[in-house]
């Protein structure tokens, strides 16, 4: 509404000073040289100023220009100061030492026993009393064998090899000797009323730390002082 009232001030104007400036050119002027002549084109002429137009609308948007050329590489910052140095822990507390560790399972340690009776014989009436021994022939450092019970304890785990050879004679009833590993019975062998020699057996056994290995009899078997006739032995491989 402001910009039409505007509009029609301005043409009004425009207007005026038109028929103004007509009335002034129609006027009997004298033309005798620079006289009042001049004066008066010069008044018509100069009029009261104009108010200033409505500005026009935006133009449009213009393509968009080429990119620029990439700028140089900056200069690398000053170095930081290097940091500072930690403090050295404190040292702690020495243990105490541990006790010697036990023989590896793939240790060299080499393990053997022999053991033989001495005794002209000896009889049992249980079907599950030991054979004692008397006397070793051989036992090597680390082996564990008690002559009393008969009974060899595994300190190394591994492969083991056992026989055993016991006399029975002929006039003595029946016989019966068995190779028991932890209270299981491995190999069991049995001689007649009649019969006269040697009860013998083997066995490969794997054995683990603490297990046991021991003769056991039923009837009476027979030794001598010199011969040995009766005799149990082992090995690991």
């Amino acid at each position: 509404m402001k910009i039409c009232l505007a509009t029609i001030l301005s043409i009004a104007l425009l207007l005026g000073n038109s028929v103004k400036l007509r009335a002034s050119v129609t006027r009997p002027v004298p033309s005798d040289g620079d006289g009042p002549a001049s004066q008066v084109c010069q008044q018509c002429c100069q009029g009261p100023a104009a108010i200033p137009g409505i500005p026009g609308l935006p133009g449009p948007v213009g393509p968009i220009g080429p990119y620029g050329q990439p700028g140089s590489k900056g200069d690398a910052g000053p170095r930081g100061m290097p940091g500072i140095v930690g403090r050295i822990g404190e040292t702690g507390v020495k243990g105490q030492k541990g006790e010697p560790g036990e023989t590896p399972d793939d240790s060299n340690q080499r393990v053997a026993f022999t053991v033989v009776r001495t005794s002209s014989s000896d009889e049992s009436t249980s079907q599950d009393s030991r054979l004692p021994f008397h006397q070793t022939e051989t036992l090597l450092p680390g082996t564990s064998f008690d002559l009393e019970t008969g009974t060899f304890t595994c300190r190394v785990p591994g492969t083991y090899v056992f026989t055993f050879s016991v006399l029975k004679n002929s006039n003595s009833g029946n016989l019966h000797v068995n190779l028991v590993k932890n209270n299981y019975k491995v190999i069991s062998t049995y001689g007649e009323t009649s019969q006269r020699g040697q009860l013998s057996g083997s066995a490969v056994l794997i054995l683990q730390r603490a297990d046991t290995l021991y003769l056991t009899m039923y009837g009476r078997a027979h030794s001598h002082p010199t011969y040995h006739w009766t005799s149990f032995s082992g090995f690991l491989l």
